[in-house]
């Protein structure tokens, strides 16, 4: 199997996870959103700590990071702003509104492109405003269809979309940023996890066994993904993670409609549909400017290649007169199309 092959199993296989998840937390339903939440923190730093075992990382890395601020404070955020959509993820499904999740990973993308228009001054493409627009539509169809504004999945998007842009400031792999994330939220996580089994509401070891042996998967049910998208991003394009990641909501969309029966009334098919719009738009613009980008290196490429040949012909004849332009050339692609 070639490494773009690969690559691409493996982020299948994170986004395929991240679906599935949407079956697994209402398992913990007899827990709060809160409480399942210090949980996953928990035991994700556990689940690290295994895989960081199994890869033979070792923890030298560790106190550089820990001593150094302008290292530390860029995780920190991206520890918080993860909490925050782990908590809107967990509160969603557990309470039946898994299509407001899917509603969510939809729209993430078209958040995520705001997000660099207005803190990191990027310019948007025309088919890329096309999308937003749509988007923005569709917000607004699915605020009359639930009859309110649809704040946990303008929550779950908007914190993903922020995590993603404060990682860019986050000079680790992605195993050990994600080793720091789960070790800053440790300590606030744990004690709340204490906290509520002094005092008698916590469902860690009054429920069953099997809700603990949930409660402690769920850190790994956490950390799997995250590390094979990780994996993934070093195999193959941006432009293919960013097919595959629709795969995530596409799943919760059909696990709530299918599974949980979740009410679809005309609205609401109006609303998905200039989601899927939006999304068919984006998609079909990234392609594009993807291959107009392959399309520019690959002439680069060749113009480097022919370089050192011309630099021989100037040596041993001197200067080169260049020739006149041909007419009937085809022009190269603009790599800002």
């Amino acid at each position: 199997m070639s490494e773009t092959n690969r690559g691409v199993a493996l982020g299948a296989s994170a986004f395929l996870l991240w679906g599935f998840a949407a079956l697994y937390w209402p398992f913990l339903s007899a827990s709060e959103p809160t409480e399942v939440l210090a949980h996953r923190m928990v035991w994700a730093l556990a689940a690290m700590c295994v895989f960081l075992f199994v890869a033979r990382r070792g923890w030298s890395w560790l106190p550089q990071v820990l001593r150094n601020p302008r290292k530390l404070l860029p995780v920190a955020a991206a520890a918080v702003l993860i909490s925050v959509n782990w908590w809107g993820f967990i509160y969603s499904v557990s309470t039946v509104q898994t299509l407001q999740a899917s509603l969510a990973y939809f729209i993430n993308p078209l958040m995520t492109v705001c997000l660099a228009v207005v803190f990191f001054a990027e310019r948007l493409r025309a088919a890329q405003w096309v999308a937003v627009g749509f988007g923005v539509v569709a917000v607004g169809v699915m605020t009359v269809a639930y009859g309110s504004t649809p704040w946990l999945s303008l929550l779950m998007a908007s914190s993903f979309a922020a995590y993603g842009a404060v990682k860019k400031y986050v000079d680790l792999d992605g195993m050990q940023s994600l080793t720091v994330e789960t070790l800053v939220m440790f300590l606030p996580a744990l004690g709340f996890v204490v906290h509520l089994e002094a005092t008698g509401s916590g469902t860690a070891l009054s429920v069953s066994p099997a809700h603990t042996a949930l409660l402690v998967g769920g850190g790994f049910v956490t950390a799997l993904p995250l590390l094979l998208f990780g994996l993934a991003a070093r195999r193959v394009p941006l432009s293919i993670i960013g097919m595959l990641q629709f795969i995530a909501p596409t799943m919760m969309f059909l696990i709530g409609w299918l599974l949980q029966n979740e009410e679809m009334p005309l609205s609401r098919w109006i609303g998905f549909v200039f989601v899927w719009l939006a999304v068919c738009v984006f998609a079909l613009d990234q392609i594009r400017n993807s291959r107009a980008r392959t399309t520019a290196a690959r002439i680069a490429a060749s113009s480097a290649a022919v370089a050192p040949s011309t630099t021989e012909d100037v040596d041993r004849d001197g200067p080169v007169r260049p020739e006149p332009p041909d007419p009937e050339a085809t022009t190269p692609a603009d790599p800002r199309a």
